[in-house]
């Protein structure tokens, strides 16, 4: 299995998931997390002096981000086939 998708999911490994195609929705939920992770990363990274609840939500804003992220790219789309 070089490189190939398998045809199961339940037997795939992180590489293997992570270079499979992935479904849509699950492609415009990565740019959401993306997005999300870049926003809250900005204002955590800011120079001003920014309210401590600010701070604290933006620190949440950016976890969740990244775990929508990394859930998302693990997703797979098990109907397309590799060829194509």
């Amino acid at each position: 299995m070089n490189n190939a998708t398998a045809s199961n999911p339940n037997e795939m490994n992180v590489v293997q998931r992570v270079k499979a195609p992935t479904p849509k929705f699950f492609k415009t939920l990565r740019t959401i997390g993306l997005a999300l992770a870049g926003i809250g990363g900005a204002i955590l990274a800011a120079t001003v002096a920014v309210p401590a609840a600010l701070v604290s939500i933006a620190g949440y804003v950016t976890l969740a981000g990244g775990v929508m992220t990394a859930v998302s790219q693990t997703a797979v789309d098990t109907n397309t086939k590799e060829g194509q």
